[in-house]
């Protein structure tokens, strides 16, 4: 598998033992300043994130990673895009540095961590031309500035690379019920051969947000737009960060999509050729999500969200979701 992905560890520290007195212990540490009281826990399934104060009273946000999912060198990846593009004013939410230039910090148990200044806004809408546009335009700067240098230890996002682990790891890792391996392992099989068709024309590779829908996006009243959570940065096409925004296919989007590519060109040409990629690239996203899924069976928190995941009727409509968009790749 890739050398980063989300899979854990048998011995990886546990969430569990990270409790508010260990996460603010080690924040006062990080900081060397004491702490109040304050944890409040954010909503993140992935990692832990609190809100905390320090005796003076700044807010700040505590962000501590799900072990075993990326290495040190791909957090400081991550690290160092947001930084590149905070140093270019483009508006994001960079960590803190310590007065070493550090970013990255790890409990006693082995557990990375890392802290932001507080930052308010509200989730953006895409109402109208003009929101189109702006998005556009933040596309636009964070790609310049993403083409800049390369990110070694990320994902790279290429259906030979990143989804041919995925498809392994759920048919290595008897996830599948009986009835459905031959038809999943078909699917896939499939949907590889012809994604890697469409990325054999050499579409350009650079550092991108990976996860660029309207949830990651803040609008700040006075301010403008901010991306934030660079969680799932990757190595890829940049058409990547504009499909997710758009409400449905390509073909049915046209003038959303011109409205985005608009504000994009404004900052760095894009190859309209790349477009021939999205649908792959939604079908690369189901597989990544299954994967992932997979991964996160044994939680309680998972199990929760989703009873009927693993069952057979689960896998029969997620094979015929993925034929469905095998159809659309193929029509493209």
């Amino acid at each position: 598998m890739p050398p980063d992905t989300d899979m854990t560890t048998d011995d990886a520290p546990a969430f569990e033992d990270l409790v508010p007195d260990v996460m603010l212990d080690a924040v006062e540490r990080a900081l060397d300043t004491r702490m109040t009281g304050l944890a409040t826990a954010l909503p993140s399934y992935i990692n832990r994130v609190y809100e905390v104060q320090t005796l003076d009273g700044e807010r700040l946000i505590a962000k501590f990673y799900r072990p075993g999912r990326w290495s040190r060198e791909a957090l400081q990846d991550e690290h160092d895009f947001v930084r590149d593009c905070a140093a270019d004013e483009i508006p994001v939410i960079a960590p803190l540095e310590h007065d070493s230039g550090e970013t990255l910090y790890e409990t006693d148990d082995g557990i990375y961590f890392t802290l932001f200044p507080k930052r308010w806004g509200r989730q953006l809408e895409l109402n109208s031309p003009k929101d189109w546009l702006r998005v556009g335009r933040l596309l636009g700067r964070v790609h310049v500035t993403g083409s800049r240098r390369d990110a070694p230890s990320r994902t790279d996002l290429h259906p030979e690379a990143d989804t041919a682990d995925h498809v392994d790891f759920l048919e290595d890792h008897d996830v599948i019920t009986p009835t459905r391996r031959d038809a999943f392992h078909d699917v896939t099989s499939r949907i590889l051969d012809a994604a890697t068709e469409r990325f054999d024309d050499d579409p350009e590779f650079i550092r991108i947000h990976g996860d660029c829908h309207c949830g990651n996006l803040l609008n700040r009243p006075g301010e403008g737009l901010m991306m934030i959570d660079f969680d799932d940065m990757m190595v890829g096409p940049p058409v990547q960060d504009f499909w997710l925004l758009l409400p449905g296919p390509v073909d049915e989007c046209r003038r959303e999509l011109d409205l985005l590519l608009r504000g994009y060109e404004m900052f760095r040409e894009f190859d309209d050729h790349a477009l021939r990629l999205v649908e792959s690239l939604r079908a690369m996203r189901i597989i990544y999500f299954l994967a992932w899924c997979s991964r996160q069976v044994d939680d309680f928190k998972f199990q929760a969200l989703y009873p009927d995941w693993g069952s057979d009727t689960f896998w029969h409509r997620e094979i015929t979701d993925l034929q469905h968009q095998l159809e659309v790749i193929e029509r493209n």
